[in-house]
């Protein structure tokens, strides 16, 4: 029976590479997505013409019951693997953001983290084995003018992966952050990538699927002593 990956946010960008890769690593995918059925529905066909196993699990993560109910089989078929990725902006200066673009960011991006992680890591405390990979932000480092709101969530990713990082590892449960800097999504588009690249040491933006290769390592028996670690996938745009 092949282990089983959740994968938050899989249906476009960073998230769909991850679960790509996973399903290629022979992972039974769980493929998290909140509305958007074309996208869910063509990432389910790649990954099973290519001979691997996904279900797809439509539900907002930033919705507790609807991720615990979506997600309470795992605490009896333990999932091996989350991959924390789900994610949205709403960008805008700080005296001009309203209090409903400050709030669906950190409970998508950060109550998002307790709502799918702790009915996951049920199964895993049990099973006495866990990989949880977490995806950050370079603005999550070092904050971004006109993300106050998505810099506070990705930081706050950072801060509790390394504290479950810490109270879970005696059980083989290792948890770790990746912090993506540029990459070539529809989260990106429109910004000015020219400009942008010459700010990067390797002039360019990174693509998900070089995030998805850091993540397979993150989520596999492979990685056996790294824990609790920040890792940056961002060209050398910042080494902090």
């Amino acid at each position: 029976m092949a282990k089983i990956a959740v994968v938050t946010g899989a249906s476009r960008g960073i998230g769909r590479a991850c679960a790509l890769k996973l399903a290629q690593e022979g992972f039974e995918v769980w493929a998290n997505y909140r509305s958007n059925e074309e996208a869910a529905k063509s990432l389910e066909d790649e990954i099973q013409s290519a001979g691997g196993s996904c279900k797809l699990l439509k539900f907002d993560v930033a919705d507790a019951e609807a991720a615990t109910a979506a997600l309470a089989p795992l605490e009896e078929e333990p999932a091996a693997v989350l991959v924390n990725n789900a994610g949205i902006t709403r960008d805008g200066l700080f005296l001009t953001m309203s209090r409903e673009n400050w709030e669906s960011v950190i409970n998508t991006n950060l109550s998002a983290f307790y709502n799918v992680t702790k009915p996951v890591l049920k199964g895993m405390s049990k099973a006495k084995y866990g990989r949880i990979v977490t995806m950050s932000s370079v603005s999550g480092q070092q904050g971004n003018k006109g993300q106050a709101n998505y810099a506070a969530s990705k930081a706050g990713l950072i801060a509790a992966t390394k504290s479950v990082a810490q109270e879970y590892a005696r059980w083989n449960i290792l948890a770790n952050v990746v912090c993506p800097g540029f990459i070539a999504t529809d989260m990106v588009d429109g910004l000015p990538a020219k400009e942008i690249s010459k700010q990067i040491p390797q002039r360019r933006f990174g693509k998900p699927e070089e995030v998805a290769e850091v993540v397979a390592f993150l989520a596999s028996e492979r990685c056996s002593y790294v824990n609790g670690a920040v890792i940056n996938v961002n060209g050398g745009l910042f080494t902090g």
